[in-house]
């Protein structure tokens, strides 16, 4: 057993606009322990070739931008996600549906995802980590103690995400969001690395139907039995 083995592990995996990260930082909060962002990680991968004109399918070139990320995550005054790159917030930045789009293609590289390996298990500290993502409990802790997956109806995340965007004032159009959801999960279950799916051992949380709180609510109850 490796030194960070006994540290217990929350994974929540799930597609896009399920409200899992939401979800992770509520638990993360509400049981003292470490959070991390995973799908921020390769938003970050993808904000920093974009700035940079590297091509998004530029494996060794990406790889290297993602080992050598200088990443805080941080919260504001209100408790809500703050997210340092070199030193500047780049919350808003990472949060675009360019940067998201683009997130989806630099996960799907290899190089890209070893790169992060090492940087995203770092996270595993005392007393706890709940990690959020695509593969936390499929690949970057498959010895977690509790896995969920949570998933929600495509409309249903769609209508998140608009309300999300409406709501900082971005206008979006519905259906557009709707066809790009559909689009990044087929993107993210068919590809070759580390596709998404629930790990053999996770609780299915479907949460179309269930408010914030009775989602968290459950996620805590289930890590009490750890």
């Amino acid at each position: 057993m490796s030194e960070f083995e006994h540290i217990p592990v929350v994974a929540i995996d799930g597609p896009s606009g399920s409200g899992k990260g939401t979800i992770a930082r509520r638990v993360a909060a509400a049981l003292g322990w470490h959070l991390l962002d995973s799908g921020a990680l390769y938003r970050l991968v993808a904000l920093a070739a974009l700035r940079g004109g590297l091509d998004l399918d530029d494996g060794k070139g990406l790889a290297g931008l993602a080992a050598d990320l200088n990443v805080r995550f941080g919260s504001d005054k209100l408790g809500e996600e703050q997210i340092f790159l070199d030193g500047h917030d780049v919350t808003a930045a990472i949060r675009t549906e360019e940067c998201g789009a683009g997130a989806s293609m630099v996960a799907a590289l290899q190089p890209v995802r070893s790169a992060l390996l090492d940087l995203q298990r770092a996270f595993r500290q005392a007393p706890g980590l709940v990690a959020d993502g695509r593969d936390m409990g499929t690949h970057v802790f498959a010895d977690a103690g509790l896995k969920v997956f949570l998933t929600a109806s495509p409309a249903e995340r769609a209508k998140r995400r608009h309300k999300q965007l409406n709501d900082k004032g971005i206008d979006v159009s519905l259906a557009a969001l709707s066809r790009d959801i559909e689009e990044r999960d087929r993107r993210d279950s068919e590809r070759s690395v580390a596709p998404l799916r629930p790990a053999e051992d996770a609780r299915i949380l479907d949460s179309s139907e269930m408010p914030i709180d009775a989602v968290v609510k459950t996620v805590l109850d289930w890590a009490a039995q750890l």
